[in-house]
């Protein structure tokens, strides 16, 4: 086992107790890489086709309709003019999540529940392309995370990743930044329950076969820590350099900003 210190500083509960953790559980997007580019150009382009769809499903209706639209998926989106907000469904939402969010934005400005929901499958089957490996922003390594990877490897510590991107998805942005071999395992959007749901947690450890007070989870949503801690997560950590727009972070979590402040027992500093 091993001790994680935050600049610094062990790790421990009120009473200075440290925590000694077997495995470190990871998000991907925000935390593990940075995705926000591509995540943005796929956002804008879904606006688009749904916007475009609508006018040509019906012509009838007002241009002021469209300009609805748009507006009700960028708020539930998150899309900004230059960014993703980090809280957005696009940041933290599964595919399934962000295909709700957009028939229920079409449902808002007339459509019918059945005809809203398959202008939305037309809509993520035009722009799909645009996600992942096959983007031309491709996602990237957060900086100074290869570092980490190499010291948590060299303390014994088990390292896994939990996110809402399908499996595919984490395959290949692991195997394009040379990190899959730093990674015992793999709960993703294809998996049930997926997060937020702690039992995503105790279902990934089991997996692992370590208890959850044995791990560390690191993310950059609030949905991400309070999963953690309600999973029974002892070292629960926010990671907020991810986005362009700080992730509005609960106080009540520590959180770093490049991962040389975390150290892997005493000495072990990264970067």
């Amino acid at each position: 086992m091993a001790e994680l210190f935050l600049r610094g500083q062990p790790l421990a509960d009120a009473t200075g107790t440290s925590f000694p953790i077997e495995a470190v559980l990871f998000d991907k997007d925000g935390t593990l890489c940075i995705s926000e580019p591509m995540l943005h150009t796929l956002a804008e382009a879904r606006v688009f086709h749904a916007c475009e769809l609508l006018g040509k499903r019906h012509p009838e209706l007002p241009t002021s309709r469209a300009e609805e639209l748009a507006q009700l998926l960028q708020r539930a989106y998150g899309l900004r003019s230059s960014a993703i907000h980090p809280a957005g469904a696009t940041a933290v939402g599964s595919r399934s999540h962000n295909l709700i969010s957009t028939a229920t934005a079409l449902a808002q400005v007339g459509l019918g529940w059945p005809e809203a929901l398959e202008l939305s499958e037309s809509v993520f089957a035009a722009t799909d392309g645009l996600h992942g490996q096959g983007s031309e922003h491709r996602p990237i390594a957060t900086a100074g995370l290869h570092d980490l990877m190499q010291a948590l490897q060299e303390a014994g510590v088990v390292c896994a990743v939990i996110s809402n991107d399908d499996e595919a998805g984490i395959e290949a942005f692991l195997a394009s930044q040379n990190l899959r071999s730093r990674f015992q395992a793999l709960w993703s959007a294809d998996h049930n329950p997926r997060k937020p749901d702690p039992a995503a947690v105790l279902a990934l450890c089991a997996q692992l076969g370590i208890q959850p007070n044995r791990c560390a989870l690191i993310g950059d949503a609030n949905s991400d820590l309070r999963m953690a801690q309600q999973a029974g997560v002892s070292v629960v950590l926010g990671y907020g350099a991810g986005w362009s727009i700080a992730p509005p972070l609960d106080p009540r979590f520590p959180c770093l900003q490049h991962w040389r402040e975390l150290q892997v027992n005493a000495g072990q500093h990264i970067g």
